[in-house]
């Protein structure tokens, strides 16, 4: 059977393994076996002018949107490439946040492609709009940590940016809020964790 199986790989492939496949050496002879691909999680936001633009952002016009721009900068070769793996994985219409995730090895023509996509096009409405790279990882949890920490910023930014005191106290009223729901959580968990016995 692997006899078989190695002179179908060397016939097909010319000696070299298909995508996906890996030899691995033994004392009876090579099997094959699957290997993990690595994707790259490219983290976008969406910017314009025109604020019915998000309202109408979708997961399918984002998608086709940067398709489209891949294939007008890096022709077909480049779409080919990027088209293996790509998808949108998240898309958060209210804050414009997009997630792309890519194969490894054409990350970099997607993301040298990002900066011409123009507009969105939604239910035969065109928007003109671009798209800003915020971060590039490895995995889609070193991207939302990198976006709780963008969005730190930006909200930092804003309360620096106020023009009079009632914004910022605005402002300084919904972070509150919002850090002392996590405090109060954490105290609790920390309280349930106290009060219990460990044998």
């Amino acid at each position: 059977m692997r006899t078989l199986r190695s002179r179908l790989m060397k016939e097909v492939c010319g000696g070299a393994s298909p995508i996906g496949w890996a030899q691995r050496p033994s004392g009876s002879g090579a099997t094959a076996a699957m290997v993990r691909f690595k994707n790259r999680y490219v983290l976008c936001e969406v910017v314009s002018e025109d604020p019915r633009c998000r309202q109408c952002i979708e997961d399918r016009a984002v998608g086709l949107a940067v398709r489209d721009a891949i294939g007008r900068v890096h022709g077909d070769y480049g779409l080919a490439c990027c088209s293996i793996s790509f998808t949108v994985k998240y898309l958060n219409a209210y804050t414009g946040t997009v997630l792309l995730r890519c194969r490894k090895d054409s990350y970099r023509l997607l993301c040298s492609a990002l900066p011409f996509v123009r507009q969105l096009e939604s239910r035969n409405l065109r928007y003109p709009c671009f798209l800003n790279t915020l971060h590039v990882g490895g995995t889609i949890r070193t991207c939302q940590k990198f976006l709780i920490q963008y969005n730190r910023r930006q909200l930092l930014m804003l309360l620096q940016n106020c023009t009079n005191e009632e914004e910022r106290q605005c402002i300084q009223k919904s972070l509150l809020s919002c850090s002392l729901t996590e405090e109060q959580s954490q105290s609790g968990d920390e309280e349930d964790d106290d009060g219990t016995e460990t044998d």
